[in-house]
């Protein structure tokens, strides 16, 4: 097949213990998903229903690489992420059917271009432009699913930057989990092979400058460093 000019390559993420890759297919994100992140950002945790967006494959920057501050901010915010990978998907997937579509998990960060966002908000815009800028999903390798991988509510999730601790919460402290993203997010799209979730941040967003940098942990699961430049 011929084409106009040579398509870009397939954006990937590095399995642990393994040398295959991963391909993405696409990044959904869900929003205010732990109850005091949702009060820090203004909403009201009692009567949110899980809120999705998307950002490109092109966002995604594998583990460890220094970052550049983007154009276009003064602001950016960090916010440390639980990521699901799946391996097969579906519409109208149930909770219960949830989990024999996920591949793995791994540890993300989701970047955001806080004033941005606040413009975009004030003027009912969509966020594409705070959240979907290249390298603003970091991500560290997936771990895949077994049965020595044990992700529970009391799994540890925190941040840190240039040592010193932002974020910190449990997995527990969602207010979706895993399976009931997918179920919601599976009446909306249908979800494939390649598409990874990043599930929602805990309080503690702030912001990060030129020269810092970050440390991202979740028990059980491969780290993400990485400095901005």
């Amino acid at each position: 097949m011929l084409y106009t000019f040579d398509p870009a390559p397939t954006v990937t993420l590095p399995v642990v213990g393994s040398e295959l890759l991963f391909p993405i297919r696409r990044i959904f994100c869900v929003g205010r998903n732990y109850a005091e992140h949702t009060k820090e950002m203004g909403g009201d945790p009692e009567v949110e229903t899980p809120m999705f967006f998307m950002k490109p494959a092109v966002a995604l920057a594998s583990e460890g690489g220094p970052i550049p501050y983007p154009n276009a901010t003064t602001d950016l915010h960090h916010e440390v992420e639980l990521v699901v990978a799946l391996k097969s998907g579906g519409s109208n997937i149930s909770p219960e059917q949830a989990g024999a579509h996920i591949f793995g998990y791994a540890t993300g960060v989701d970047l955001t271009r806080r004033d941005l966002q606040k413009i975009c908000k004030d003027k009912r815009h969509p966020w594409d432009v705070a959240k979907g800028f290249e390298n603003s999903a970091p991500c560290s390798a997936i771990t895949p699913l077994t049965e020595e991988l044990v992700l529970s509510g009391s799994s540890s999730i925190s941040l840190s930057v240039n040592n010193e601790v932002r974020q910190h919460a449990t997995l527990g402290d969602m207010i979706w989990s895993v399976e009931n993203i997918i179920y919601h997010l599976s009446r909306l799209f249908d979800l494939r092979a390649g598409d990874i979730i990043m599930t929602g941040t805990p309080a503690g967003v702030s912001a990060i400058k030129s020269g810092d940098k970050i440390k991202c942990s979740i028990d059980g699961l491969s780290d993400l460093s990485f400095q901005l430049t």
